[in-house]
């Protein structure tokens, strides 16, 4: 297959479970009230998987309707990246769990784990194999079960995440169009900030580290805070310049959904009004590499975001890291 010219999004999909926990519910778990909830993140509510749902059943709903969406087959599909912190097993990849659930047969598999900019990191992965003319179509899926690995008696953690997976369909678009840049990093030196601990080889799964609850998001807030302020508007400054445009030509910026005041602050620094931010917070928490491609496709699907729109992705994650990219939005709505 011959390179490619212009790659971008043809098709958007999303999935949340049906159980809704709210603020209310959480003050009759933990020390907290919803006044002090909403102050403090934005989170009215958020959505829970249910005990016999793993990330690949949520990733592969919200395939399916990306796959709906861009008017292709699932055996067109050459290639299926998963971005995950929580994948079903260790392995195999939650890609290849949901290559057999959608008939994707001739896909390429595999899972990437970028925390909350997974699904960044992956539409910037994806779009490489398509530019270099290695693949077609590539299906990207940003999912995460948080609840399953959130201790619901932290107060400080439990507040904040929710489940959800959202999905894109990458291919071929007119040229000029689709993907105008990508801005990705990392600082491994604030990897200890937000972690879980056990699981893997470091602190292998033991009764003993299960008492002590280390199979649990571990999260320092503030300092985790002070991060995301810092790099969520630079690096969504850094992908506006390699693009060639400035924060004037922004119609929408869809930053990962993580609390209301870091999403403020991006939105200071830019001297973004309000309406150009799209923002689902409230209703669904911190779905980690869910909340951007959810909240994109919710934006596509109510006809919020048109053709020609120039779109800003960016988010920031444990590792630490961070991405944005640039789009031009070449789906009609």
């Amino acid at each position: 297959m011959k390179a490619m010219g212009s790659v971008g999004i043809i098709g958007t999909g999303s999935y949340l479970p049906e159980k809704v926990l709210t603020n209310a519910d959480l003050e009759k778990m933990v020390d907290t009230n919803n006044e002090w909830i909403v102050s403090r993140t934005g989170i009215r509510e958020r959505r829970i998987a249910s005990d016999d749902q793993a990330s690949s059943d949520l990733a592969t709903e919200a395939g399916r309707q990306a796959l709906r969406s861009a008017g292709i087959r699932a055996e067109d599909v050459d290639l299926i990246i998963v971005a995950t912190v929580t994948p079903d097993m260790a392995f195999p990849a939650t890609a290849c769990l949901v290559q057999d659930q959608l008939g994707a047969k001739k896909a390429a598999t595999f899972d990437l784990s970028a925390a909350c900019t997974g699904f960044l990191y992956g539409i910037a992965s994806a779009s490489q194999f398509i530019q270099n003319g290695i693949y077609r179509y590539a299906l990207v899926i940003g999912v995460d079960c948080l609840s399953k690995i959130t201790d619901f008696t932290d107060r400080n953690t439990c507040i904040l995440f929710g489940d959800g997976a959202g999905a894109a369909v990458l291919g071929p678009v007119e040229d000029g169009k689709g993907f105008r840049s990508f801005e990705l990093g990392g600082d491994g030196s604030g990897g200890h900030l937000l972690k879980q601990p056990a699981g893997g080889s470091r602190i292998p799964a033991t009764t003993e580290s299960v008492q002590q609850h280390l199979h649990y998001i571990s999260m320092n807030g503030r300092e985790v805070f002070k991060f995301a302020v810092r790099v969520l508007g630079v690096s969504a400054e850094e992908a506006l310049k390699k693009a060639g445009m400035t924060k004037e030509d922004i119609d929408f910026l869809i930053p990962h959904q993580a609390n209301d005041r870091i999403i403020e602050a991006a939105v200071q620094r830019l001297g973004l009004s309000r309406d150009k931010v799209v923002v689902n917070l409230d209703r669904y928490g911190n779905m980690s590499s869910a909340s951007i491609p959810v909240a994109l496709d919710e934006a596509v699907r109510t006809g919020r975001i048109k053709k020609e729109d120039t779109l800003v992705l960016v988010g920031f994650g444990g590792g630490m890291t961070w991405g944005a990219s640039v789009m031009k939005w070449t789906m009609d709505t």
